[in-house]
């Protein structure tokens, strides 16, 4: 009797591992989702450009600031600030795997900016145009990674 309940306990934990491995490779799955192939991992960007984040003025007073997004769920860098006025920001996805998107988190800032990139394949690049006057923080967003912190802020200085 000993012997048989030993059978029955150990194909119990046999299934019991399976279903722990399918469940694993499911959670994979979705992280890797919104456009990811398989294996991707969270790695910081090779191509480090220290102008991402910085705001110049063009020569008709246009703020122009840009950011970047990879493989590892974060918008870098993930804050600046502009002073009130015309704003142009480039998104560039230097990602190998992931789709991303951008936009100003709705509902959240001292006033509403529309302007948004849908999609963002990776290799991608798109620009925005949009003017802000309401100083305070812009939180913005990939929608697709909120879950994973895939936010920043843009500040409207005073």
């Amino acid at each position: 009797m000993n012997v048989r309940q030993g059978r029955s306990a150990s194909g119990r934990a046999a299934r019991g591992s399976g279903a722990l491995v399918v469940g694993v490779l499911l959670a994979a799955g979705v992280l890797t989702g919104c456009g990811g192939g398989s294996g991707a991992t969270a790695t910081a960007s090779s191509s480090a450009n220290p102008d991402l984040g910085t705001v110049t003025v063009d020569a008709d007073g246009v703020q122009e600031v840009t950011l970047q997004t990879q493989d590892d769920y974060v918008f870098t860098p993930n804050a600046f600030t502009v002073a009130p006025g015309k704003v142009r920001l480039t998104v560039t996805n230097v990602a190998k795997q992931l789709t991303h998107n951008f936009r100003f988190t709705p509902d959240t800032g001292p006033e509403p900016i529309t302007a948004e990139i849908p999609l963002l394949a990776p290799g991608d690049s798109q620009t925005i145009e949009f003017t802000v006057s309401a100083p305070g923080d812009h939180p913005f967003e990939c929608s697709f990674h909120t879950q994973l912190g895939q936010t920043g802020t843009m500040t409207v200085s005073g």
